[in-house]
């Protein structure tokens, strides 16, 4: 297996990353299972990154059927020490609108059928959720989108996401319960994507691109796949684009991150009372 600093996690209509050289694809079967689909290994500008698509090439998979923790320990196990998550999502604010780009700092986590842990089963580990998102990463892609994309692309620094389960939209009473949450965006799939990533003590951020007003709004159309696939392709376009100038920083200035040490004083299970078998299954997230 090649060794990652990064990982890139595609959401819907990103499947791929554009100038990869030096190309691989790795199956991994962790102990969690097959990833949802081979992790592309390449270098971007010397950097060498593994990318996975959240979905599978071709859209195979619903959000709940998503292989959250094989995912993660997958792009773990290669190296990575900061994931990217590309996400579409639609907007709970006015000044949300379709095409725009959020990088929420806070989640709500709705999901009910997920694997949100790496950890039981002779085992206890509490991470702190409080800030799940990092800093650091978050502002990494948030030079690259002022780097990269024209100023007339609005960027929001900062909100709320909340994670729904899906597959179905929200009804009506549901979007503005989200909005009187203070929720600011809503999607499928970054929980528990962010919880898994924080126990892999990776430095996880998600750049959220708008394609809908889901279903509150009074003047817009309520969200329909058509209408929301159409503008994720627009916005996979520029999410490329961004994902690279992210990479070229990432891979020059390896910025340290708190995220980088998360299961310091997480675990709590004394080490000797730790099955062996557990013991080297955890020994991807710990390194």
């Amino acid at each position: 297996m090649s060794d990652a600093l990064i990982g890139i996690i595609g959401g819907s209509g990103l499947y791929q990353l554009d100038g990869l050289e030096h190309v691989g694809e790795e199956r991994i079967q962790t102990p969690y299972g097959s990833t949802s689909d081979v992790v592309v290994t390449g270098d971007l500008n010397g950097i060498r990154v593994a990318f996975l698509a959240r979905h599978g090439r071709g859209h195979r998979l619903l959000p709940s059927e998503v292989p959250y923790r094989a995912n993660i320990y997958a792009l773990k196990q290669l190296g990575a020490r900061y994931l990217l998550s590309f996400s579409a999502v639609g907007s709970l604010r006015e000044d949300m609108a379709p095409l725009n780009f959020v990088l929420p700092d806070q989640y709500i986590d709705l999901t009910k059928r997920r694997d949100s842990t790496f950890f039981g089963e002779g085992v206890v580990a509490h991470v702190s959720m409080a800030q799940p998102v990092c800093s650091v990463t978050c502002e990494v892609l948030s030079r690259a989108v002022r780097t990269v994309l024209p100023v007339d692309v609005r960027l929001h620094q900062g909100g709320t996401y909340v994670c729904i389960e899906g597959p179905q939209f929200s009804s009506q009473a549901e979007s503005n319960w989200y909005r009187s949450m203070g929720a600011s965006i809503i999607g499928m799939t970054n929980m528990p994507e962010a919880k898994l990533a924080r126990e892999a003590q990776m430095a996880y951020a998600s750049l959220a691109m708008v394609t809908d007003y889901d279903c509150w709004h009074p003047r817009e159309a309520h969200v329909t796949a058509d209408m929301a696939i159409a503008n994720l392709m627009t916005n996979a376009e520029r999410a490329k684009l961004v994902a690279a100038e992210a990479i070229r920083v990432l891979g020059a200035e390896k910025p340290d991150s708190p995220a980088h040490n998360a299961l310091q004083s997480a675990v709590v299970t004394p080490a000797e009372a730790i099955p062996e078998t557990l013991k080297r299954q955890l020994a991807v997230l710990l390194r």
